[in-house]
């Protein structure tokens, strides 16, 4: 991939390394690898980052490093949203691990997506910007190299990153909208659990309610905040736990296999033009059925 950028007069008179790092946001790690690899071109010209820039200069990045990859692809099917040569958009189907783990060292999105990328001709890691639990659906995005997925994980710090999710809870939200201001803990003796704690990190849920079929509720969670479980854990404190939600939830059904939680909604700013990006991952069969029946 390559990056231009023109000079303005803003920086001109200013050394290479300012412009990368103040305009053009690369990290130090990114710039030691483009120096190493001639990647830092000025007028059409290798360039040092001592050097100095001109208005109207051209300053240009190509990232296109072969990267080792310790995982194995496997050659199978992924519901693809989106896709450009920054960014890779997928909606994740549910039982499904995002990434490798030890529990779970195959069979994983990840392990799909790198088969796409290499019948792609990449030679290119797999990077999630963002993480579902493995029972969750919907939006998962991948960038394609290490400064895109900087990029977008500074927006996320900076909430400039919209998240949407569709949740199926059992009762009804009185109000039917709000906003849940509750923080949250790790459980004391637990890797997984998490709970309310006032001594836990601030954690903000908008909510709307967009349906109720008898007992259960098809709500709209917007994230202010992204902790480990936030939706689940608030919906608890709430007294309205999701659906098939075996950790957060002590109603048993057969409605649906899983917890009722999909990523819905994901929006963000192109890290390369600016455009702002907006994608959409429909509710899944699973969820449909379980409010029809």
């Amino acid at each position: 991939m390559k990056i231009d950028f023109k000079i303005t007069e803003q920086y001109s008179g200013k050394k290479v390394l300012y412009v990368l790092e103040n305009e053009m946001k690369l990290s130090g790690r990114l710039i030691k690898k483009l120096k190493s690899s001639g990647g830092i071109i000025l007028n059409g010209k290798p360039v040092r980052t001592v050097d100095f820039v001109n208005k109207g200069d051209i300053l240009s990045v190509i990232i296109d490093f072969v990267e080792e990859v310790e995982i194995e692809p496997e050659y199978a099917e992924i519901s693809i949203l989106y896709e450009d040569d920054c960014i890779l958009a997928v909606n994740k189907e549910p039982g499904m691990p995002v990434h490798p783990s030890a529990g779970h060292p195959a069979g994983t999105l990840a392990n799909r997506v790198l088969a796409h990328f290499i019948k792609q001709g990449l030679s290119i890691k797999v990077r999630p910007i963002n993480r579902l639990d493995k029972d969750t659906s919907g939006i998962v995005l991948f960038a394609k190299n290490a400064h895109i997925q900087e990029q977008i994980i500074h927006q996320m710090k900076e909430n400039h990153v919209y998240k949407s999710y569709l949740g199926i809870v059992h009762g009804v939200f009185k109000p039917p909208e709000g906003i849940i201001n509750l923080p949250i803990a790790r459980k004391s003796g637990s890797i997984m659990e998490r709970i309310i704690d006032p001594a836990g990190s601030p954690s903000i849920t908008e909510y709307k309610t967009l349906e109720i079929h008898k007992d259960l509720s098809l709500v709209e969670f917007v994230l202010k905040t992204g902790r480990t479980h936030q939706i689940r854990v608030h919906c608890k404190a709430m007294g309205h736990p999701l659906l098939g939600d075996w950790l957060y939830s002590d109603t048993q059904t057969d409605l649906i296999g899983r917890q009722a939680l999909h990523s819905h909604i994901l929006a963000f700013d192109h890290p390369f033009n600016g455009q702002r990006i907006e994608l959409l991952a429909p509710l899944p069969k699973d969820m449909e059925k379980a409010l029809t029946v």
